[in-house]
């Protein structure tokens, strides 16, 4: 197993593994991020002021950035090893900033360098939550969310209503994956383990682990339910603007 040495490959490198890894599970990752900045220029402009929520190494500002030179991002988690890739990726750059808080803390906005956004992004992320604490996240969120402003998640939302559907789907998806896996892609845990072995790494990914232990145990409603739940908390609109067979990009407009 070869362990990336952030001292020769840099940062860009342990960003270009995490795409890697992500994308094994989600081959058409891209394709959501594309939708999501579409919508972030259709709504708010090419300078938005971005919330990126559950950040993780600061997948979404990069692309947002790249997109959008004039845009701002705040970048908020709480794993300090992904944290520590996406500082070390943005260094100096004064467009963006990061913040380590719990979203399940009903204080962490106050931690924020900014009261209000005009585009709350994240992704792959708040299934981690249960539907409790979700709610009471997307309350929060409206309250961060500027008038005409929006709120863009894409992650899982399982439809119960299709069990065929969703166990053929499934099947067909891990086929996919385990053929990947046998070509040499890297998956969740085989990448954590790497990143225990890298000096800049080992003891914010050891906190992580202390933090989330192998994996939260969290909910994947569906996207009704992600819908309804964000218009109850103040969005005046919401519905899917990018699905694919297992995953949703869900869009809420203030």
């Amino acid at each position: 197993m070869t362990t990336l040495d952030t001292a020769t490959t840099g940062w860009n490198a342990w960003q270009e593994s995490w795409d890697r890894q992500q994308e094994w599970y989600m081959p058409d990752r891209e394709d959501r991020f594309r939708i999501m900045l579409d919508m972030v220029e259709a709504l708010t402009g090419t300078a938005p002021r971005v919330l990126d929520l559950a950040c993780g190494t600061g997948t979404i500002t990069a692309r947002l950035l790249a997109r959008f030179p004039e845009a701002t991002s705040t970048g908020v988690d709480l794993d300090p090893a992904l944290l520590t890739i996406a500082r070390g990726t943005f260094e100096g750059d004064g467009r963006v900033t990061f913040v380590e808080a719990d979203l399940k803390d009903p204080h962490w906005p106050e931690r924020l360098p900014h009261d209000s956004y005009d585009a709350v992004l994240t992704a792959t992320a708040l299934h981690w939550l249960h539907k409790g604490p979700l709610a009471e996240l997307y309350g929060r969120l409206a309250g961060l969310v500027r008038e005409g402003g929006v709120l863009m998640n894409a992650d899982h939302m399982i439809d119960e209503t299709t069990p065929r559907i969703n166990a053929a789907e499934r099947a067909q998806r891990h086929a996919r994956m385990d053929e990947a896996r046998r070509a040499g892609a890297v998956d969740w845990a085989d990448w954590w383990k790497r990143a225990a072995e890298d000096p800049a790494l080992a003891a914010p990914t050891a906190r992580r682990f202390e933090i989330y232990g192998e994996h939260a145990d969290g909910d994947m409603p569906s996207r009704e339910w992600h819908a309804r739940t964000l218009r109850e908390a103040g969005f005046a609109e919401a519905r899917p603007v990018w699905c694919s067979p297992s995953d949703t990009l869900l869009l809420a407009l203030k």
